[in-house]
């Protein structure tokens, strides 16, 4: 099985919390990481954005990123929403 690490913003800890219990439940994710705060810099709609956001760190297998991608829009509060896919070369084992 191969497994990657997706990393996606939310703009709140309660909802980046309640994201991240969905996918653990649904089985979408083997263990999703909070991170409470991060300062995100990027352009949208032609302007400068600053603003404090929610890191996921969530960990998944390549099988089921496709059904991992569509709930994560599914629940994201976001227009369009960050979905990079890391893949991992080594970790530990269970």
């Amino acid at each position: 099985m191969s497994v990657c690490i997706v990393l996606t913003t939310l703009p709140s800890q309660d909802i980046a919390r309640e994201i991240a219990r969905s996918l653990v439940l649904e089985q979408l994710a083997a263990c999703v990481n909070v991170v409470p705060q991060v300062c995100s810099f990027y352009s949208w709609e032609g302007a400068l954005q600053e603003e404090f956001e929610c890191m996921l760190f969530i960990k998944t297998s390549t099988e089921i990123l496709t059904a991992l991608q569509a709930r994560l829009f599914e629940l994201h509060p976001y227009t369009l929403p960050e979905f990079l896919v890391l893949p991992i070369q080594e970790g530990s084992q269970r």
